[in-house]
């Protein structure tokens, strides 16, 4: 029987403002009803335990919705706390960033220090999301738990916070940042004073067995409310930051004109490497202004990392439109230098972080032949062979700058990932700041002589043979992938990568030079060339790493073509 449309329309509005309600409540209850009990009731209880309404909002509203899938991903596990501290997305519950897990993050390294004798903190952050509201949220913890608490006094560079641990002399750093992470993430590094767990730290970033140790504690803590809260810390004067510049200007006590391009990368180093440079005396940078100032959203790059395709491509317009001499660019938190020079062969181009490093490495066995040069063992080999030259100690480590800045007598240290430590007796970390003045005066000196920093490599190439270096980094959804692939290999080696023979495999998970065991592979292809393939320790990546030596750089560049795409396809 056909409805009229007045009929139509009631049975409409019977079902919108009736039917549909008591329809849609009971799915949803169905629903509710059918999510798993334990994680509703962890859910349920980290809501009640959240000091943020706007975590504890997004969750509450996923729970009313049962959504389980999306609350899985919140409730993954507690964000693993490890040598690089805490890093992640921000985001709610405890698989993410937010202020309940850094307040519980915080609660258990005061309960460590409490354990260790330990009395004082000093806290950074950069202007990442979240940066500001994760440190006051550690300073009421740590003041809470009666330890003496000293806030930098807004958004500045990781190195200002290694030199403020130092300078201080106070037993943990924690500096809020998530380096050159994507826009999303977030951090939470963390630098011990003195000695402590059998390790001579001297204000360098945690390593096994502390970051162990923290982990403990950080699970004992069950809820967040119970940990008591206070409001005594002291926010740093500007004398320390003036310490800082002062000390690191005195790398380059021979300033010019040199015209130097720089950009902050949406970073926290503007302000402080524009006051390094004037109080050395160099001229004015030419500011990238698109990238001068602190933005979390990072708008005009993919990923701000200087290493990044096209994350320089502004800095790069603005060298040429104004003949500048040098680009440098720091990632967002300072702790890490980019170079690009304006070769006569190509142009302008990016230095690779391994020409960076051997540029430091040659200049200062010049000019200051003493102490302990070291590099991590994914770096070009160049600096050993420079070491040898000028008799002087040599060390490889493990990737990273917690392990670097444990080498007692450090004149030198770099990683290929662009960090440099030129200063350690200042800032026993990488520091972007102090490699950016530093090249800046090498660069001057050469003028002086009428050379450039292409000059200054090809000195060092002709002594020791051309270092071809490269890296692919391969980004994964799911960590699990890097982890199937390095067993693959392992369980069936290889017989050829990219058409050339495997002449040996080193396992450095099962290491026989002394190292501490790592997740990775280092290979050797016929020809000389070693590939060391590697998880990457802050972002879901896949890491490899290729070193090339050959008479010239066009030898080195015609193999790096050839091997690329296959190693790219062989490691997908």
């Amino acid at each position: 029987m056909k409805k009229s449309l007045p009929q139509v329309k009631l049975l409409r509005v019977a079902w919108d403002h009736f039917l549909k309600p008591q329809f849609q409540s009971s799915y949803k209850e169905s629903y509710f009803l059918l999510m798993d009990a334990s994680l509703k009731a962890e859910v349920e209880a980290w809501i009640a335990d959240d000091p943020d309404p706007q975590t504890a909002g997004e969750l509450q509203k996923a729970l009313d919705a049962g959504d389980e899938e999306l609350l899985k991903k919140y409730f993954n596990g507690f964000l693993q706390f490890g040598t690089a501290g805490l890093r992640g997305p921000v985001g709610p519950g405890p698989s993410a960033m937010n202020r309940a897990v850094v307040g519980r993050t915080a609660a258990g390294i005061a309960a460590y220090m409490k354990s260790h004798g330990m009395k004082s903190v000093v806290i950074g952050q950069d202007a990442r999301h979240g940066s500001a509201e994760f440190t006051q949220e550690s300073a009421s913890i740590f003041s809470g738990a009666g330890m003496d608490v000293y806030v930098l006094p807004r958004p500045l560079p990781t190195p200002v916070l290694a030199f403020a641990t130092q300078y201080l002399k106070c037993d943990i750093g924690i500096m809020v940042t998530a380096s050159h992470n994507p826009r999303q993430d977030n951090g939470y590094k963390v630098y011990v004073g003195p000695s402590a767990d059998g390790i001579n730290y001297a204000c360098s970033q945690i390593i096994s067995p502390t970051d162990q140790l923290i982990t403990d504690q950080i699970t004992l803590v069950k809820s967040l409310k119970s940990q008591p809260r206070g409001k005594e810390w002291k926010i740093v004067g500007e004398d320390l930051i003036t310490e800082y510049v002062r000390r690191t200007a005195q790398l380059a006590p021979r300033p010019g004109d040199l015209k130097i391009v720089y950009t902050a990368m949406h970073g926290v180093g503007t302000q402080t490497v524009q006051r390094v440079f004037n109080h050395a005396g160099f001229a004015t940078l030419i500011l990238v202004d698109e990238q001068c100032t602190p933005d979390p959203d990072f708008p005009t790059v993919a990923f701000p990392n200087p290493e990044e395709p096209g994350a320089i491509d502004l800095a790069l317009k603005k060298a040429q439109d104004f003949g500048a001499e040098l680009v440098i660019a720091n990632d967002p938190d300072a702790d890490r230098c980019a170079v690009a020079i304006k070769d006569p062969k190509v142009g302008w181009r990016m230095l690779r972080g391994d020409e960076l490093g051997i540029i430091f490495g040659e200049w200062i066995a010049r000019t200051k032949p003493s102490g302990t040069f070291a590099t991590s063992i994914v770096s070009s080999s160049a600096l050993g062979k420079i070491s040898a030259n000028y008799g002087i100690n040599y060390k490889e480590v493990l990737t990273g700058f917690k392990w670097l800045a444990k080498i007692e007598n450090l004149s030198f240290g770099y990683e290929e990932a662009i960090g440099y430590a030129v200063d350690s007796d200042n800032v026993n970390d990488k520091d972007g700041i102090s490699a950016a003045i530093f090249l800046a005066q090498i660069a001057m000196d050469l003028k002086r002589d009428g050379l450039t920093v292409s000059d200054l490599l090809d000195e060092v190439w002709a002594r020791h043979g051309f270092h071809g270096t490269e890296q692919i980094s391969i980004r994964v959804a799911d960590l699990s992938v890097i982890t199937g692939l390095l067993a693959r290999l392992r369980q069936h080696p290889p017989q050829e990568i990219a058409g050339r023979g495997v002449e040996a495999i080193d396992d450095l998970a099962a290491p026989t030079n002394g190292l501490p065991p790592t997740d990775g592979l280092r290979i050797w292809l016929a020809g000389g060339i070693r590939v060391i393939v590697r998880p990457s320790g802050t972002e879901a990546k896949i890491k490899c790493y290729i070193e090339v030596v050959t008479a010239t750089s066009g030898e080195s560049q015609k193999i790096l073509d050839e091997i690329r795409q296959p190693l790219k396809e062989f490691l997908s």
